[in-house]
Formats: C-alpha cells, structure tokens, sequence
C-alpha cells in the first residue's frame, strides 16, 4: 500500500512569513522623475508579472523540498517454512480385506489407504513429500517433491502385491530415512502405515531404534484394523524413539482423522515481516525552486531591475 505525505508539513508555515512580508515589506529604491510615466507602467506591467510568478514559484517549490515530501510503501512479507515428509504405506497382502470402510464393505484397506492420503498430500501445499511402498521389500514410488499432482497420481496407481505379501516395516523405515538424509529441510517427518507386524525386514528392531534415535527426524506411527492386526507396543517404541507419536484406526473415519491431526500438528509456520520502504522526492520541488529562482535572477538582471 503506497501513501503520500510530507515529513515536516508544518514547513509550509513559513509561507506564510513570505505573504505577511510580500504586504508589508515594500521594497524602498530612489525615486526617478521621468515623463510619461503612466505609460511607461502600463507597458512593463505584463513584463514584470513573469518576475513576480518565478519568485513565487520558487519560494513554493523551496518550502516544499523543505517539507520533504516521501511516499511511503508498506507490505507484509510473509514466508512459509515448508517441511519434508515421507509417506510409508503397507501394501503386504493383508490389505487386500475387506470391511474397513463402513460406507462401502467391499472397499479393499489399501483403497481406503489411497484415498486418505490422497487428501493428505492434496492438503499440504508447500511441503516436499516423498512415497515409500513396503511388503516383502521397500521400495521409493515417489523421491520428495513439491508436484503435488504428480504425486497424487503415482499414489492412485499403487497396487498390491507388486513387493510381495510380507511386511518390512524396519526395511522401510531405512529407506524412508535414507530418503531424508540429504534433505535441508529445518523439519523432517515419517508417517508410517501397516496393518500388519513385522516378519520380513533383513534390519533387526534394536539397529532400526538406534538409527530412529540418531537423526533429527520426527516419525509418526499408524496402526490400521484391530488390535491383533498389528503390534501397538512395537509401533509405540519406533514413534517414542522418534519423537512423534503412534495412532490406531480402527476404521477409515478414524484414519482420516489420525491424518487431519498430523496435519494439523504439523502445520507449516508462518514467518511475517512488516517492510517499510520511503522514497524521498525533496529533489524535484528543490530542482524546481533553483531553477525558478536563477530564471528570477537572470530576467531582473536583463530588465535591470
């Protein structure tokens, strides 16, 4: 937003000295006889005005860069810190069942999986975020990135049983790190899924913990199904030793809230900074009161006033 103003407005008062003095100030010079000197008057009168104009103007003009006119501009600059994000999604062969959506029964887990986190990405609009896939092996689907469309659509193709039947939850877990370990992102952030418990990752529990506790990386952790579906305990241990927090859902309401309450725990920061920014335009008015006022001096010395 740009406005006007002038730094020293009450400046102009010395206008007002300039007028009292123009009144009553007269200018007293000898006094010369000379005939017809009505006419004389009459013809320089138009003359002289062109004198009386350029003082003014002058005097105006020099008040006024003395008031210092500025035009100031104000704005807000706001910058958001955006944070890296790795999805790791179970597609071992239990999320083929069926039942997890009460709306529609015969909705595989893995269905409802997508669409959540379909929704999720769509929500997080200045993040990098990755797409890790796990059954017996863990594979990258998608590295990190800001083309949420992309992403999205990578994540509609997934399908079972392209990684096999099994689960690698601790394999998983070290290529989502591993997909973070060169990120300059001040945030990082896992968010594992399973509905299953581990029985095919070639990384022990103990390595995973101590690699888990080892990097500034925040991991949340989600159990889908019921609770012999998946280890609690097991899924609690990995979200403590990274600093986040472990969920269970036990139907895909539920899921998509646990996904609402991550987003909203992680919600980007936002940075404001108020910028003041004043251009000074003294320089015009005083160019033209120097200019006036040596054309003032320059026409008095032709006339030889």
């Amino acid at each position: 937003m740009s406005q006007f103003s002038f730094q020293y407005p009450l400046a102009f008062l010395v206008i007002l000295l300039f007028l009292v003095c123009a009144k009553w100030c007269k200018e007293r010079s000898r006094a010369i006889f000379f005939p017809h000197v009505a006419a004389l008057i009459a013809k320089e009168g138009h003359k002289s005005s062109l004198l009386v104009w350029l003082k003014w103007v002058g005097i105006v003009a020099a008040v006024t860069a003395l008031a210092s006119p500025v035009i100031t501009k104000s704005y807000v600059n706001s910058k958001k810190e955006g944070r890296d994000i790795v999805l790791v999604i179970d597609s071992s062969g239990s999320m083929r069942q069926q039942g997890f959506d009460p709306n529609d029964m015969f909705k595989s887990k893995f269905d409802v999986v997508k669409e959540v986190v379909d929704d999720f990405i769509q929500k997080r609009k200045n993040d990098r975020i990755g797409l890790i896939t796990f059954a017996d092996v863990a594979f990258i689907a998608s590295p990190l990135t800001f083309e949420k469309k992309f992403l999205r659509d990578i994540t509609r193709m997934q399908e079972l049983g392209v990684a096999g039947r099994n689960t690698a939850i601790n394999d998983a877990l070290v290529q989502a790190y591993n997909l973070l370990s060169k990120s300059k992102a001040k945030s990082k952030i896992v968010i594992l899924l399973t509905d299953g418990m581990d029985n095919m990752s070639k990384v022990s529990f103990p390595d995973v913990k101590s690699m888990i506790e080892k990097r500034k990386v925040k991991l949340y952790t989600i159990g889908i199904g019921g609770p012999r579906d998946y280890d609690g305990a097991y899924l609690n241990a990995l979200a403590k030793a990274g600093h986040g927090e472990a969920f269970g859902a036990r139907d895909a309401s539920q899921l998509s809230k646990i996904y609402d309450e991550i987003d909203k725990l992680e919600a980007s920061k936002l940075n404001s900074k108020k910028v003041v920014e004043h251009t000074y335009l003294y320089i015009y008015p005083l160019f033209l009161a120097v200019l006036s006022l040596l054309l003032f001096i320059y026409f008095r010395n032709q006339r030889g006033v």
